[in-house]
């Protein structure tokens, strides 16, 4: 029976479980906690944020490399230790948010400081792309429609296409598809609300 993905993050997930479940048990053994795992995480965006400041690009996008593992590495860790919390949920998606800020924030000066207008209105584009991807998200599991996690460029999506094109270079073509590919997936989903609801209310 073939596997189905809903979304980038669950094909990541899927061909990196093993290797991420043995280092969630290694740090549950170790006594890390997932907590702090979160907000560590957070630094390699803003090492990348001031780097992509000041130009170095390239240098951004492997920091980003570098660090991508622990944008997974928090939940795996929660999950060996039977951890798993609402508040660690909520605080992995808050930093998962001043991340994408401060990115696409310091890609945007540096290309301001370019004079290359193009450049900064499609940072600000991927930037409320991915705001909206995560909002739709957030605002159906507040009306109780349901957690709706599909899409092509979910997080895990945007931060691939980001690194490759940090370290390619090709920052205003990267930018272009993340624009476009955040919105197309945050109306994506929500027409997936807007059926979900209607069953909903259609049943009531």
């Amino acid at each position: 029976m073939p596997i189905s993905f809903r979304s980038s993050s669950d094909f990541l997930r899927h061909i990196g479980r093993g290797a991420l479940e043995r280092l969630g048990q290694l740090g549950a053994r170790l006594g890390w906690q997932p907590n702090a795992i979160t907000l560590i995480g957070g630094l390699p965006a803003l090492i990348a944020a001031i780097l992509a400041a000041h130009g170095h690009f390239f240098a951004a996008g492997v920091v980003l490399l570098i660090g991508a593992p622990l944008d997974a590495l928090d939940g795996a860790v929660a999950r060996a230790k039977g951890c798993e919390t609402r508040f660690g949920a909520l605080l992995d998606s808050t930093v998962d948010r001043y991340a994408d800020a401060l990115i696409l924030g310091g890609i945007g000066y540096a290309l301001a400081e370019a004079g290359d207008l193009l450049g900064v209105l499609l940072a600000f584009g991927a930037l409320s792309g991915a705001y909206a991807v995560s909002y739709v998200r957030a605002r159906a599991e507040g009306l109780n429609i349901g957690s709706i996690k599909d899409g092509l460029f979910d997080r895990a999506a945007r931060i691939v296409v980001l690194i490759l094109a940090l370290l390619t270079g090709a920052v205003t073509l990267g930018l272009l598809i993340l624009t476009f590919g955040g919105h197309l997936t945050a109306l994506q989903r929500l027409w997936i609300a807007h059926r979900a609801a209607q069953d909903d209310e259609g049943g009531a």
